[in-house]
């Protein structure tokens, strides 16, 4: 499993419509795209939105993150929940934890 860390700080008074977008359009299709979910948070008392995204498919992450934004369903999206971003940041992480023991 392949995860990425992406951290936005979001356009001074518009988290409520960016997060609207991102939950009826981003997380979906996401998903419809093979993509799953650690988490998605909302920082109390500032701008900034975090959710880490996972892949663990055969072509890898990178090659489904371009199939993801290059498809219809993703140029159509409205609205676009990108236009609410000022500064985007994404990194691949991974574990550091050892396989949990049952």
């Amino acid at each position: 499993m392949e995860y990425q860390l992406r951290h936005y700080r979001i356009r001074a008074g518009c988290m409520d419509n960016f997060l609207d977008a991102w939950v009826r359009g981003v997380y979906p299709l996401r998903q419809k795209f093979g993509f799953t979910f650690a988490g998605a948070w909302r920082v109390e008392g500032a701008d900034e939105f975090i959710w880490i995204i996972g892949y663990d498919g055969p072509k890898g992450f990178a090659a489904a993150d371009e199939e993801y934004y290059a498809s219809e369903e993703r140029k159509r999206m409205s609205p676009d929940p990108a236009q609410f971003v000022e500064a985007p940041s994404n990194k691949m992480i991974r574990s550091v934890l050892p396989p949990r023991s049952v």
